[in-house]
């Protein structure tokens, strides 16, 4: 990886920083892993968005978890706060503490018609919803799926949403769907951790289309650290960069921000695969690499902007001003 000289460093203190999803463990009441959120804040990192659950896990794993991340960011307030909003987000770092913001892989934990719980999710600091993780959903369908569209069920929880204030994403979305969420939305969609197709080509991956579509809404796309999703290599900074790097040129730099994916215990990967294996599909199982880019890539994705030419006021926006855009726009 380039070095992360003197100039990024700076700029990386200067600036919002935001990682718009990682992911702990969903093991509710182990923290055992926990303590390494302290490596975002080492990495420059002022904002991280930690995933609750997928459509894999089950309505009360999500709430579990909730509860459970939030007892422990209670524990250790020195540190760490739930944000809800951007006021809190820029409280949190005039205090120097690491701002949490939670989001939802799927839909499926309202399969059965409670969309109370979308404001309950949204008022305890959930940030963004994706519509289907790989597979179909009474919502919509996933990437690995024959794809459905957009349903009238899911057409009702992008309401509820917009009426809250929950960003809707379209990462592992099945790319009919993910077009008619954003035909149906008049407020800004993300693709929240997808890479471009046209740099390396993967399912999991997204075609120029749809990062055009997005960007018409007033969408960021979040470059993830997959090495899978990536390409070949192992220099990730260099890769993610190539990705950050088409997105801008396609649809602008004030569309493409940072989502590294990163797993804290890579061992659970596996085990989520084996257990459900065909919510991956027997190509993505057999060929998992489980290679990330960790939140220290961040100085290192810096200084390799900033090298090809990117001015600060660009790199500031992909760092984290494209993300706070759009939490000002839907948020309120």
């Amino acid at each position: 990886m380039p070095p992360a000289d003197d100039h990024a460093t700076t700029l990386l203190k200067d600036t919002l920083v935001w990682d718009n999803h990682s992911c702990m463990p969903l093991r509710p009441d182990d923290h055992s892993y926990l303590e390494q959120l302290a490596r975002c804040r080492d990495a420059g990192i002022d904002v991280v968005t930690l995933n609750l659950g997928m459509d894999l896990t089950s309505r009360s794993s999500h709430l579990d978890m909730l509860d459970s991340f939030k007892r422990w960011i209670d524990q250790n307030p020195d540190h760490y706060t739930v944000v809800r909003n951007v006021a809190e987000i820029d409280q949190a770092r005039r205090d120097g503490k690491l701002a949490i913001a939670f989001d939802l892989e799927g839909m499926a934990l309202l399969d059965d018609g409670d969309l109370d719980l979308v404001e309950e999710l949204r008022s305890q600091g959930a940030f963004w919803m994706l519509v289907a993780y790989n597979r179909n959903n009474r919502a919509g369908g996933g990437c690995l799926d024959e794809d459905t569209g957009l349903s009238r069920h899911g057409r009702a929880i992008l309401a509820e949403m917009k009426r809250v204030g929950m960003v809707a994403c379209c990462s592992h979305t099945g790319h009919r769907t993910a077009l008619e969420v954003m035909e149906h939305a008049d407020n800004p969609v993300i693709f929240s951790h997808s890479n471009p197709s046209a740099v390396f080509e993967h399912v999991r991956n997204i075609p120029d289309s749809l990062i055009r579509a997005c960007a018409e809404t007033g969408g960021v796309i979040g470059i993830n650290g997959l090495g899978d999703f990536l390409g070949p290599g192992e220099d990730y900074a260099a890769m993610m960069v190539q990705h950050i790097d088409h997105v801008a040129d396609l649809a602008g730099p004030e569309h493409v921000a940072i989502s590294l994916d990163y797993v804290f215990d890579q061992s659970e990967v596996y085990d989520f695969i084996d257990k459900m294996r065909e919510s991956f599909g027997d190509e993505m199982a057999s060929q998992f690499t489980c290679r990330f880019a960790p939140p220290d890539t961040f100085p290192h994705i810096v200084a390799a902007l900033l090298k090809k030419g990117y001015t600060e006021e660009t790199v500031s926006k992909i760092l984290g001003g494209n993300w706070l855009r759009v939490a000002q726009e839907v948020w309120g």
